[in-house]
């Protein structure tokens, strides 16, 4: 009750708690831009101000599920995470992957593998309590390189066009489906069996999952290449369009791609995510795909995303952070995630004949984590794999390693001079400077 003795309707606790957090983090993303960094580091770093860092008390704001406010903001986070794993899906397509180049391909895949398997070894020794499959999640999400968040720095440093900008995106591609895939793997493996049924299963399942999306992907772009489609599409697309059902029925594909994926024991993120990698210019004729990236990309980078940033910071409780066992823990994996990401980065450019500025530049932007990494890290705290203190820790390093990123890129990037030529290499070859 106020005071005036009036009740108050639970739906207006939580519409407010929602327009102070997305008022929030648009202001503050709107800032963090004007400052040179990615929107995202002000919309989480206003959550952790707005959460139980520091004003969450006094303002009521919670993430606990048993609250009216909670609840409501859970589902909301829910919805997010689904809409941001849709549209990094939606950024993927199959045929691209193939026409990477060598140094797109080796880097994407060595960029994922080679820090994943040394988290595996090394992280271990800085959580000894936990259980080996935890260590494994904790290293497959400082493995990550984001695809929305690297595309957003390349279009910021005006890099998206050139032959280094399609190359670093093209590794992030790459990057992403194997992350994607591997965090299928271990989310189906953890708490089976180590019988050899229970080993072989999970592996034969999310095998048959990914094939099925494929094998969709595969008989949409057939269908498309056949007089009946262009027929079909004549028939129904314009009054399909006209009231917008196309977006309803790609809803009920994405929404049923996550519940298969769930039914196998996947987590829905998945589902969502090879979803979105159906949605292709073969698939949907580039005229739809395009209209369905801008809508979509509205949404999502107009709503979701800068609300589901700003609720990460208000999953975060920093203050279990400034204790020297944590302090330690936590420099322990930032140094790591700099360090795996920075040394991969640079290393393969320079094989294939780069300038140490452009490898330079690549390993600054392979660095940076972002949406993807914080959508798989609040999964797996909502699931209870993760604890509140490893979220706040993984969460803290993929933010930092964010800010990061585009700083080191940009002051390489200007003391390289970039190639003129847009669009992705054929060959392996270092970006040639202009003259």
């Amino acid at each position: 009750m106020d005071e005036r003795g009036a009740v108050r309707e639970p739906p207006v606790d939580f519409l407010t708690a929602l327009f102070l957090v997305l008022g929030s983090a648009v202001i503050a993303g709107e800032v963090a831009a004007r400052l040179g960094h990615v929107a995202l580091v002000g919309q989480v770093a206003v959550g952790v101000v707005l959460g139980p860092t520091l004003l969450g008390g006094s303002l009521g704001l919670t993430m606990n599920p048993s609250t009216t406010v909670g609840a409501g903001l859970g589902a909301i986070q829910t919805v997010a995470v689904f809409f941001i794993l849709f549209m990094a899906g939606l950024e993927v397509v199959p045929e691209d992957i193939w026409s990477t180049g060598a140094v797109s391909a080796t880097l994407g895949l060595s960029m994922f593998l080679i820090p994943f398997f040394v988290g595996a070894w090394f992280l271990p020794f800085v959580f000894p309590t936990e259980p080996l499959t935890t260590d494994l999640f904790i290293s497959l999400t400082l493995s990550i390189t984001a695809l929305p968040v690297m595309a957003v720095i390349l279009i910021e440093l005006k890099m998206l066009k050139t032959r280094l900008g399609s190359m670093v995106l093209g590794a992030a591609v790459v990057n992403e489906l194997s992350a994607m895939t591997t965090f299928a793997l271990l989310l189906h493996y953890h708490g089976s069996s180590t019988t050899l049924a229970g080993l072989l299963v999970p592996g034969l399942e999310v095998a048959v999952f990914i094939s099925t999306v494929l094998t969709i992907h595969q008989v949409l772009k057939l269908l498309r290449q056949g007089p009946a489609w262009a027929r079909l599409q004549q028939r129904w697309a314009r009054p399909l369009r006209k009231r917008q059902v196309w977006f309803a029925l790609l809803m009920v594909m994405a929404l049923s791609s996550s519940l298969l994926s769930q039914a196998l024991g996947l987590t829905f993120l998945v589902g969502a995510f090879y979803a979105g990698l159906l949605v292709t210019r073969e698939s949907a004729g580039p005229v739809a795909r395009r209209e369905i990236g801008r809508v979509f990309g509205t949404m999502t980078w107009g709503f979701f995303i800068p609300l589901f940033f700003a609720l990460v910071g208000l999953d975060m409780d920093l203050r279990q952070i400034f204790t020297l066992p944590m302090e330690l823990t936590f420099a322990a994996m930032f140094v790591f995630a700099c360090s795996s990401k920075i040394v991969v980065g640079a290393a393969v450019p320079l094989a294939f004949g780069w300038t140490p500025r452009q490898a330079a530049t690549v390993a600054s932007l392979v660095n940076g984590r972002g949406a993807v990494e914080l959508a798989i890290a609040t999964i797996l705290l909502n699931s209870g794999v993760f604890t509140l203190p490893i979220f706040t820790l993984v969460a803290s390093v993929g933010l930092v390693t964010t800010i990061i990123a585009p700083l080191g890129a940009a002051l390489a990037w200007r003391k390289e001079v970039p190639s003129a030529a847009a669009g992705p290499p054929t060959s392996g070859r270092a970006p040639a400077p202009a003259k």
